[in-house]
């Protein structure tokens, strides 16, 4: 994969969010397009940008990088969370959606961050749902494809993921 620095002075992070007892709620197309609006929503207040994303069923991995002095990612995180859990209440879940907490570790260098843009795109097969990252919808590793910075068979079929990848 080739560098993909939007801008050098961002600050970029990696998340995992993950469901309330691990519910698989993105099973649903429904519910990932909500959380997907929640996102577009609270971009528009307090821009950032989503480099890298996959949504599994009851988690979800991505980067973002932030405008330079703004890293103020727990505002973004509560307001997405917030958004999605009244827009799931319109729809007729009714129980809390998200785990209280949510894992965040900011990218050291470009190393760091090619190893995590690996890790999401991967991570469907990893846990054994696809064969090829190609092959799940909810990721950003067509978009990585289009750009030329992935073949459309890498890590098909291939155990990938470094183990320490999510546990710094």
């Amino acid at each position: 994969m080739r560098d993909r620095r939007v801008f050098n002075s961002a600050v970029s992070y990696f998340f995992t969010v993950a469901t309330a007892q691990h519910q698989p709620l993105f099973n649903n197309e429904k519910t990932v397009y909500l959380f997907c609006d929640a996102i577009r929503q609270v971009m528009k207040s307090h821009p950032f940008i989503q480099d890298a994303f996959v949504i599994m069923p009851d988690h979800i991995h991505c980067i973002w990088s932030f405008p330079e002095g703004d890293i103020d990612y727990s505002t973004r995180w509560s307001l997405i969370k917030t958004r999605f859990t009244k827009q799931c209440l319109s729809v007729g879940i009714e129980n809390e959606p998200w785990q209280r907490c949510y894992w965040e570790h900011c990218l050291r260098d470009d190393k760091d961050y090619q190893r995590h843009v690996e890790y999401i795109h991967y991570n469907p097969v990893k846990h054994g749902l696809v064969d090829s990252p190609m092959e799940w919808r909810n990721s950003s590793f067509k978009q990585y494809v289009a750009l030329g910075l992935y073949q459309h068979n890498w890590g098909a079929g291939q155990l990938r993921q470094p183990d320490s990848v999510g546990k710094e």
